[in-house]
């Protein structure tokens, strides 16, 4: 496996922040991925948190906006956020649609032509971009946790229940909690893994939950969810994801709050309590 590229770095409240591009095998094409290494890290390997960002983002979003490093170097936390999808696979219509194609990769494998040569983002998070980490930087991913916004929320969701050796704890902010059962969910699904919606519940964290028998994050999973959010009736279903996990008995913290939208000024506001949140499991 070879070393990623660095294509910029950036000195950060004593850590350093990075760019990164390689060529991946999984998607056949280049792929980015941005990393914040806290000042623990010049001495050992830290616990690290991969953040999977919303449609139309890219790796640098979560970096640029969120505003997680101050905290994240006084926690000795690295901070990972790969790109939302391929790009250039040159697949016709993949840049026609804000929310499907390009940026809008929904994290998982696409079996339908011609999306699936190129569409592997589960793979390519699960099975190649964790092993570079651990190759290329001082990241222990045996202590690894993911959250993610909206599309990524979705993300985090679904790859923690569908990898859970993977991932010590997850947590969401405005995440697509029930996929099936929206407009983004049937347009991506519909368009990456066909007509049977039977293969659709594989990546609905609803479904996913309803369907487990014990508690699979028993220190708990964190969601935060803004009540202004124009998204929340239609497209985020967390009330769906609050049933199913009261069903399976999995500690949730589903928190409501008043005034805040879908965008970075809600997520700057609560992602302090997130980074807690993982780092009370990755410790």
């Amino acid at each position: 496996m070879a070393a990623p590229e660095l294509l910029s770095e950036h000195a950060c409240f004593g850590g350093l922040q990075r760019f990164y591009q390689h060529a991946s095998k999984e998607i056949g094409l280049p792929m980015r991925f941005s990393v914040f290494l806290p000042p623990q890290a010049q001495h050992a390997k830290v616990p690290a948190l991969i953040y999977l960002a919303g449609l139309t983002c890219t790796e640098e979003t979560f970096m640029m906006k969120a505003g997680a490093q101050r905290l994240a170097a006084e926690l000795g936390l690295a901070l990972i956020s790969p790109d939302t999808s391929p790009r250039g696979a040159g697949v016709q219509g993949e840049t026609e649609s804000w929310d499907f194609g390009v940026g809008a990769g929904f994290y998982l494998d696409a079996t339908v032509a011609p999306w699936s040569q190129h569409y592997r983002m589960e793979s390519y998070l699960t099975a190649e971009l964790l092993p570079l980490l651990a190759l290329a930087l001082p990241v222990d991913i045996e202590r690894m946790g993911i959250f993610g916004h909206s599309m990524g929320g979705h993300g985090a969701l679904t790859l923690a229940l569908r990898h859970p050796g993977l991932f010590r704890s997850v947590s969401a902010l405005a995440p697509i909690c029930a996929p099936t059962q929206c407009l983004w969910g049937h347009k991506a699904f519909g368009g990456y893994l066909g007509a049977d919606q039977g293969a659709w519940t594989a990546h609905d964290a609803s479904a996913l939950m309803s369907q487990c028998r014990t508690a699979p994050y028993p220190a708990g999973i964190l969601i935060d969810q803004g009540l202004a959010d124009k998204f929340l009736p239609e497209q985020l279903h967390s009330e769906l994801f609050e049933a199913a996990c009261a069903k399976a008995g999995q500690p949730l913290t589903l928190r409501r709050h008043a005034g805040y939208d879908h965008g970075y000024y809600f997520i700057s506001t609560f992602v302090a309590d997130h980074l807690a949140h993982h780092v009370r499991s990755l410790s």
